[in-house]
């Protein structure tokens, strides 16, 4: 019985003696990673969840590896039938979302999967009246994205479908560069 407790003892105080929670130490595998040989884009996702809804689970590799500018002719029709099929929102012709897109108007911005960028004005996803021209980091981009699918002209259709309930980082996000949050 001894020998037994002995070795559990030992085991105990190897893996006490072997933990370390310092990882300022770590070594990279390879302090010089090769970059030569061909790089293909496997994934693509300009405006967050978008791509997840709207391309149906056959189409991903094909679509991840469209450039932008030919997402619009090979893509759209699918977004707007699966908008049409997912949203009440959208339920009868003509019906808009918040910014007055009908389902084809606003389809055809979603399915070019780029993050547009305002070099001279206020950047946001959404402000209430600024839209698509960026990104801040504090935006709610999953609630406005779900507001402009399901909520309707006045963002009232569809309540429990519109908002993620996620209102805020768990951090407050720095004021200067590199201005994220600190890790937990």
């Amino acid at each position: 019985m001894n020998s037994k407790y002995l070795f559990i003892t030992f085991l105990a105080i190897a893996a006490f003696i072997g933990c370390s929670n310092d990882n300022d130490t770590m070594i990279p595998e390879n302090p010089n990673p090769d970059f030569s040989g061909t790089y293909v884009q496997k994934d693509q996702m300009g405006r967050p969840a978008i791509n997840t809804v709207f391309v149906n689970s056959g189409q991903k590799d094909n679509f991840n590896t469209t450039i932008p500018s030919q997402q619009k002719a090979g893509f759209q029709m699918m977004f707007e039938t699966n908008l049409k099929a997912l949203s009440p929102a959208y339920a009868n012709d003509g019906d808009k979302n918040a910014l007055g897109l009908d389902a084809t108007t606003f389809t055809t911005v979603l399915a070019t999967d780029v993050l547009s960028v305002s070099l001279d004005g206020t950047t946001t996803f959404y402000d209430g009246t600024n839209v698509l021209t960026g990104r801040a980091l504090a935006d709610d981009v999953i609630t406005v994205e779900l507001l402009l699918i399901f909520g309707g002209e006045d963002f009232s259709e569809n309540p429990s479908l519109s908002d993620d309930h996620v209102d805020q980082n768990d951090k407050t996000f720095l004021s200067s560069f590199p201005y994220l949050a600190s890790p937990w």
